[in-house]
């Protein structure tokens, strides 16, 4: 355990590059080893929420609820199915979320509020699920963060897009949160017979070197799967070579952990 709870931002302004599966299973992963885990779900759209289990009709206290002030982390926090992992799911609420506080002094700073409120102590770990888009919602859990991890997908323009989103961390590191830190790189949907897939892989290294995670997820069909059932791949088919990666991955997190605590 550590002495400090680590918030990490699950980001990038592009769609369809793992992101959501990568929260879910990463969080999942983490409990398994012993961690105490809150996924913040902050897409509309809900997917980790429903990628969980999550019935929109139990739903009743949202992540819109904690962002607007109505409810505590405590209140809001459902337990999954997964020991050790529990979720603030999201509802269609939070659409309206950015007009409602658009002129508020405190807009970006809602989220940092409701993670120190009561409920959220417990957890070793909270993880942000991200809208695919820079907009208040993804300012609010950028600004709250220790750090970002970033799902790459393996493909052509992966590295004009994150380029974009390292613009992005350095503006919010500007402007509402400088401790801001890039967590790592998670390189996602790898294909082993792509040659373009490992040049994208050896191109993102270059660029980022000890950023990039060692892991590769790779392109998987029983992870695909995995979220119409309601459950993390790693509880769907723990034996699968994505589920097997998600496993790695965490295990990187917490060595990364570890020696930032050294280092620290």
């Amino acid at each position: 355990m550590f002495d400090k709870r680590r918030i990490i931002t699950i980001a990038n302004q592009k769609g369809g590059v793992g992101k959501t599966t990568t929260a879910i299973n990463l969080a999942t992963a983490l409990a398994a080893i012993g961690q105490s885990v809150l996924i913040v779900d902050l897409d509309p759209q809900g997917n980790a929420s429903t990628g969980l289990g999550i019935d929109r009709r139990d739903r009743k206290v949202s992540s819109y609820d904690i962002l607007i002030g109505e409810a505590a982390v405590g209140e809001a926090a459902v337990e999954t199915a997964v020991p050790n992992l529990s979720i603030v799911p999201s509802t269609m609420d939070l659409l309206g979320f950015e007009m409602e506080i658009s002129q508020s002094q405190d807009r970006a700073f809602r989220l940092k509020k409701a993670l120190i409120s009561a409920g959220a102590e417990k957890f070793n770990y909270i993880l942000l699920d991200c809208p695919p888009s820079f907009n208040l919602l993804t300012m609010n859990a950028m600004a709250a963060a220790d750090s970002v991890l970033v799902p790459l997908q393996c493909e052509f323009f992966a590295l004009e897009g994150l380029s974009q989103l390292l613009e992005t961390v350095d503006q919010v590191r500007r402007t509402v949160n400088p401790a801001l830190d890039i967590q790592g790189i998670v390189l996602t949907m790898f294909d082993a017979r792509n040659n373009l897939a490992q040049q994208v892989v050896n191109d993102v290294r270059t660029y980022l070197g000890e950023k990039v995670y060692q892991t590769l997820i790779p392109r998987n069909v029983r992870v695909s799967e995995a979220p119409s059932y309601g459950k993390p791949a790693i509880l769907y088919d723990l034996k699968c070579a994505g589920s097997q990666a998600y496993l790695q991955l965490a295990s990187e997190v917490i060595q990364r952990e570890r020696m930032r605590k050294v280092a620290a």
